[in-house]
């Protein structure tokens, strides 16, 4: 699905939020990908989106 640039960044705030508070990740992760990227929410919620794996969806 094609989402707008407001739509992408409401899911990536919102997922980021739930990973910061211990949500398990919907993307496979190694150790030195993890240590790469910092362990950023952010980071991970945009690949989660990339990956179109994000476990919430848009009702327009």
């Amino acid at each position: 699905m094609k989402y707008t640039k407001y739509e992408k960044a409401r899911l990536v705030g919102a997922r980021a939020l739930q990973i910061a508070m211990g949500a398990p990740f919907h993307v496979k992760l190694s150790k030195k990908q993890l240590e790469d990227i910092g362990y950023n929410p952010i980071e991970i919620a945009k690949l989660e989106l990339a990956a179109d794996v994000m476990p919430i969806t848009i009702k327009r």
